[in-house]
């Protein structure tokens, strides 16, 4: 099954950028589509795949900081081609 995720890390101290980029950075160097814009990164593939790797990637982002959000939204399809028809 494949799934679209949207995925803001907001961590809750001064030194926030350096995480944001290092969390980012993880994310392009997997195996999926990743797109970013200014708000939030959006991450395509595999739900059983998928599902695994994020888990990772969000327990390394908490282990590196003290205070951290993370927002995630998630839809059942792949939208990475989603184009706007209006």
């Amino acid at each position: 099954m494949q799934v679209s995720i949207e995925l803001t890390l907001t961590p809750l101290q001064n030194d926030f950028e350096q995480h944001i980029i290092r969390f980012i950075k993880n994310l392009r160097a997997s195996e999926f589509t990743v797109l970013e814009n200014p708000l939030s990164t959006q991450v395509y593939g595999e739900y059983d795949k998928l599902m695994p790797f994020l888990t990772e990637e969000i327990k390394k982002a908490f282990g590196d900081m003290e205070h951290v959000l993370v927002y995630m939204k998630m839809v059942k399809s792949n939208r990475s081609d989603y184009e706007p028809n209006f």
